[in-house]
C-alpha cells in the first residue's frame, strides 16, 4: 500500500467539512424509493436497503460445475460490480479493450459497457461508452478490481451506471440512454468503486475519487441538486438510515470520520471520529445505529445516528479493534457478521455492545475475500476470489456448511445478488445463475 498522510488539524479539517454547498433542488418525490421495483428484486449493491439480506428460502447450499449450475453465461468483459435484479431483467456492469484478462490492449480501447440479461441468461442488449481518457493504468490495485467496480442502481423505470470519471449514465431498461453527467474528472491509484443509491428523486454518489465530494443528482435530468466536499480517502457506498421520527440521514465513511446529511438538502448533520485509515467497507445500519468497519489494522465501530454538531463523544456506541479493509458487514438477528479479507477470518460480533462472538478461519489457506457476505435462508455467504464460496450457519455459533467451487479459474470480486430461490453470482469472465435446476 501507498502511505497516506494524516489528518493532524482537527479543526482544519472541521472547516474542509463544513465548507459545502447545496443547489437548487429539482423535481423531488416523496417515496423513499421511486419507481416500479419489485418487493422481491434486488435493485442496488447489496440488495434492498443496502443490507446484504433477503428472506428468500430454500436457497442452493452446495454447487459446483456439474451441480446446481441453472445457468452459465459469458460477458462481453470483465468486471468486479454486483449484478442487479429487476423484475425478469438483470444488469450488471463490464469492460473490455483494456486490461480485461482477454489481452492487454491500449488504453484508447478501453470501452465501459452495461449488460443487461433475461433471466434465463441470454444477453438482451449492451450498451457501450469510451472511457474518459487518461485512466489509470492497469497495474498494482486497480488490476485488482479493474475499471467497472461500481454496482448500478435501478428505481423499476431505468438503471443508473456510475463509470468513475466517464460519468453517470441513466438508461431505460430498453437500453436507450436518458442522461448522462459528469461528477468530477479526478482518478486514483486504487481507481473508483462507490455504487450509486437512489432516495426519493435523488441519486447520492460518492465521489471521493473524482471531485472530493458527496452529492446529488436528480434522476429525471441528472441535473446537480446538492454537493458536499470535503469527502477524503473514501471508496464505500453511502448508506440512509432511519431515524427516529421517520428521518433519514444518509451517512457516508471517509478516512478519520463518519458524517451525516440531511439527504434532501445535503446539509451537513453530525459527524463523528471514525475509521482510522482509508475505508472501502460499506456502512449496514439496524435501528437507527450505523454499524462501520474498515482499517489495514482493522476497526469495527457502531454509532448511534440522529445527532447534532460533532457527537464522537456521544454517539459512539463500541468500538474494537477488528475489521475488514474492503468487505462490508451483514447484520443478522442482533449480531454483525463480517470478514478480514487478507486472511481468511470471518467475525460475529453482538450488535448492541460489540462483544466478539468468535473469530475463525474459514480454512488453513485462503485467497483474499473482497466481496461482502450475503444472509439469506439463515446462511451466510462468503465469496473469495478464486477459491470459491463458503456457506456459513446464520447462527453465533462457527459452522462451515459448505466450500464450493465452479470449476474455472476466473477471479469473483462481485457480492451476490438473490432472486428468490437462486443465487446470481458474477465473476470477471461470467456470470452465473446458481439454484435447483
Amino acid at each position: 500500500m501507498i502511505p497516506i498522510p494524516r489528518l493532524s488539524n482537527r479543526h482544519a479539517w472541521l472547516e474542509s467539512f463544513m465548507r459545502f454547498y447545496t443547489l437548487p433542488l429539482l423535481a423531488l418525490g416523496f417515496c423513499t424509493l421511486a419507481g416500479s421495483t419489485r418487493a422481491a428484486d434486488w435493485p442496488r449493491f447489496r440488495g434492498p436497503g443496502g443490507l446484504g439480506t433477503a428472506p428468500d428460502k430454500n436457497l442452493p447450499t452446495t454447487w459446483s460445475a456439474t451441480e446446481n449450475v441453472v445457468w452459465k453465461t459469458a460477458l462481453p468483459g470483465a468486471g468486479s460490480s454486483s449484478p442487479i435484479v429487476v423484475g425478469k431483467k438483470v444488469f450488471v456492469t463490464c469492460y473490455k479493450g483494456y486490461g480485461d484478462g482477454r489481452g492487454e490492449g491500449a488504453m484508447k480501447d478501453l470501452k465501459l459497457i452495461l449488460v443487461c440479461l433475461d433471466r434465463k441468461g441470454a444477453i438482451l442488449w449492451q450498451q457501450e461508452v469510451p472511457a474518459e481518457l487518461p485512466e489509470e493504468p492497469y497495474r498494482g490495485y486497480v488490476a485488482n478490481h479493474g475499471y467497472a467496480s461500481s454496482t448500478p442502481v435501478s428505481d423499476g423505470e431505468r438503471v443508473f451506471v456510475f463509470f468513475g470519471k466517464t460519468g453517470v449514465f441513466a438508461y431505460d431498461l430498453a437500453g436507450n440512454q436518458v442522461w448522462r453527467q459528469s461528477v468530477g474528472t479526478n482518478k486514483h491509484s486504487w481507481g473508483s468503486g462507490s455504487s450509486p443509491i437512489l432516495y426519493k428523486d435523488l441519486l447520492i454518489i460518492n465521489a471521493t475519487v473524482e471531485s472530493g465530494s458527496l452529492l446529488a443528482l436528480n434522476k429525471k435530468d441528472g441535473s446537480r441538486a446538492w454537493v458536499a466536499n470535503g469527502m477524503t480517502y473514501s471508496w464505500t457506498t453511502p448508506q440512509l438510515v432511519s431515524v427516529p421520527g421517520g428521518k433519514n440521514e444518509v451517512v457516508v465513511s471517509i478516512r478519520n470520520a463518519v458524517l451525516g446529511f440531511d439527504p434532501d438538502t445535503g446539509d451537513a448533520l453530525w459527524q463523528c471520529a471514525g475509521i482510522d485509515d482509508y475505508v472501502c467497507s460499506s456502512i449496514v445500519a439496524h435501528d437507527g445505529v450505523a454499524f462501520v468497519i474498515g482499517a489495514r489494522q482493522g476497526e469495527a465501530m457502531a454509532i448511534r445516528a440522529g445527532g447534532k454538531g460533532d457527537v464522537s463523544r456521544t454517539h459512539i456506541v463500541w468500538k474494537i479493534r477488528k475489521g475488514s479493509n474492503v468487505s462490508s458487514p451483514v447484520y443478522h438477528e442482533g449480531h454483525l457478521y463480517w470478514t478480514k479479507e487478507q486472511r481468511g477470518v470471518i467475525y460475529c460480533a453482538r450488535a448492541d455492545n460489540g462483544t466478539l462472538v468468535y473469530e475463525e478461519k474459514l480454512a488453513p489457506q485462503i485467497d483474499r475475500i473482497y466481496a461482502s457476505p450475503v444472509v439469506a435462508d439463515g446462511k451466510i455467504y462468503y465469496v473469495s476470489r478464486t477459491e470459491g464460496t463458503y456457506v456459513i450457519d446464520a447462527r453465533p455459533q462457527f459452522r462451515v456448511l459448505a466450500h464450493n467451487t465452479l470449476g474455472d479459474d476466473s477471479v469473483f470480486n462481485g457480492s451476490p445478488a438473490i432472486d428468490g430461490s437462486q443465487i446470481l453470482l458474477r465473476s470477471d469472465r461470467y456470470l452465473y445463475c446458481l439454484g435447483a435446476k
